[in-house]
C-alpha cells in the first residue's frame, strides 16, 4: 500500500520519491530562551511531525511544494541558493539546501502537522526533517550534533532568526519516554526519564491561538541584550555567571540588560534543579519551577502576553501542579503540569476564561515524549 506522503509527492511531481523522512516538533519543559546563552535545555520531542519526500533530479532545478499550500510547487535553480534568495516560507528548506552545501537538484514536498507560530518549533521540524532526508539521500555522513549546528546555521543565516541550537538538537536527538537534558555550550545530551502517566500526571499543551513570528526583531533584541551584559561583565556568556556576580556588576548594566540577564542566570539554575526533582519524582517540585520559569519570561524577560498570562492563571488556580508559556514568545503555547483526572475540569475552566475575556478558543492537546528524526518506510 503507496504511503499518503508518497501519492501526494506523486500527484504533485508526476513520480515517486526517493525517500521519505519526518521529523517532530517539541515541547520544552523547562529552559526557555537560554539556549543561545551556552545554558541547559529539557525539551522533549512531541508525536506530531513534519514529513518530507524527496526526489533527486538530473538537473539543477529545486522544486518545493507542501501540502499546506495547496500543493503547488515553487521552482528554484540549485545554483543562485544563498541568503537573501527566496522568500517567505520556502526560505527555511532554501536554508538547509544551502547549509548542506547540496549541488544536485531535486524535488521536495512537505507535510507538516506541527502548528505554525504555536510555540512548538514547526521551524526546526521543517528543517530537520529535510536535512534528515538529504542527509540520507545524498549519503553526506553527517551525525545527528553536525546536522542540528547545520540546521541552526539555515536558520541563523538564511532565514535571519538569530535561534538557539535547542530546537533542532531535540528534533533530530529525541528519544520515547525521555526528556533530552542538552548542554548547549557543547550539545551533550543526557536522557532524563520523563514518566509522568505512572505517577497519573500529563502535560496539557494549550495553544493561545496568538501566533508569534520570530523574524520580528523581539527575539533578537532580547539576545542582543544578553550578550551585551555578558561582555560588560567580562564573561563568555550568562552560563559562566553566578547571580551574586550579577548583582555585584549590577550598576554596568542598563535596567533591561539585567532583567534579561537576570532571567538566563535563574533559568538555568531552574533546569537543572527540575532534572533533580524529577529524578526524585518531587512533582510538587518540578511544579512550583515551572510557575517561576513562566513568572521570570513574564517579567524580566517580557515576552508573555495576556492570553499566556491567563492559562497559566486559570490552570493554577483550578489544580495544576504549575505551567508555563514555552517557545520563543509573544503568544504561542503553555504547558500545564496536571492531574489526569483534572484535564477536562481545567480545559474546561481555561476555554471559558477565553470567553469571558472575548479570545478566540484555544486548542488542547497532550503528548507523551516520542522519538526524534527518522525515515519513513
Amino acid at each position: 500500500m503507496t504511503h499518503p506522503l508518497a501519492e501526494k509527492f506523486a500527484k504533485t511531481f508526476g513520480a515517486q520519491p526517493d525517500l521519505m523522512a519526518q521529523a517532530p516538533g517539541r515541547v520544552n519543559l523547562i529552559g526557555e530562551h537560554i539556549d543561545y546563552s551556552q545554558g541547559f535545555v529539557l525539551p522533549f520531542a512531541i508525536d506530531l511531525y513534519t514529513s518530507v519526500a524527496i526526489r533527486i533530479r538530473n538537473d539543477g532545478i529545486i522544486r518545493i511544494a507542501s501540502s499546506q499550500r495547496n500543493q503547488h510547487f515553487e521552482t528554484f535553480e540549485v545554483s543562485e541558493i544563498k541568503p537573501g534568495y527566496g522568500n517567505g516560507w520556502v526560505k527555511y528548506p532554501l536554508g538547509v539546501l544551502w547549509a548542506l552545501k547540496i549541488s544536485s537538484g531535486a524535488d521536495i514536498f512537505i507535510d507538516g502537522k506541527v502548528p505554525s507560530g504555536a510555540g512548538l518549533s514547526s521551524s526546526a521540524a521543517l528543517e530537520c526533517s529535510i536535512a534528515f532526508g538529504l542527509n540520507e539521500l545524498f549519503s553526506l555522513g553527517k551525525t545527528l550534533k553536525e546536522l542540528a549546528l547545520l540546521t541552526q546555521k539555515a536558520e541563523n543565516d538564511y532565514v535571519g532568526v538569530p535561534c538557539g541550537i535547542m530546537d533542532q538538537s531535540i528534533s533530530l536527538m529525541g528519544k520515547s519516554g525521555n526528556a533530552l537534558l542538552i548542554d548547549c555550550r557543547d550539545l551533550n545530551a543526557t536522557l532524563i526519564p520523563l514518566d509522568l502517566a505512572r505517577a497519573g500526571l500529563q502535560l496539557l499543551i494549550i495553544d493561545t491561538g496568538v501566533h508569534h513570528a520570530l523574524v520580528d526583531g523581539g527575539y533578537a533584541e532580547r539576545r542582543a541584550s544578553c550578550e551585551s551584559a555578558a561582555n560588560k561583565i567580562g564573561v563568555e556568556s550568562m552560563r559562566q555567571l553566578s547571580i551574586s556576580t550579577l548583582e555585584d556588576n549590577k550598576e554596568k548594566l542598563s535596567k533591561t540588560e539585567y532583567l534579561r540577564a537576570r532571567h538566563a542566570v535563574t533559568e538555568i539554575a531552574r533546569v537543572l534543579e527540575t532534572v533533580l526533582k524529577l529524578e526524585d519524582f518531587d512533582y510538587g517540585a518540578v511544579g512550583a519551577l515551572l510557575n517561576d520559569s513562566h513568572f521570570s519570561l513574564r517579567d524580566d524577560y517580557t515576552v508573555s502576553c495576556p492570553e499566556s498570562d491567563l492559562v497559566v492563571n486559570t490552570a493554577n488556580t483550578n489544580g495544576a501542579l504549575g505551567a508555563r508559556m514555552v517557545g520563543g514568545g509573544f503568544g504561542g503555547s503553555v504547558i500545564a503540569l496536571i492531574d489526569r483526572a483534572e484535564t477536562g475540569k481545567i480545559s474546561i475552566a481555561i476555554e471559558q476564561a477565553f470567553a469571558n475575556a472575548g479570545y478566540k478558543p484555544p486548542r488542547f492537546f497532550t503528548s507523551l515524549p516520542s522519538d526524534g528524526a527518522s525515515l519513513i518506510n
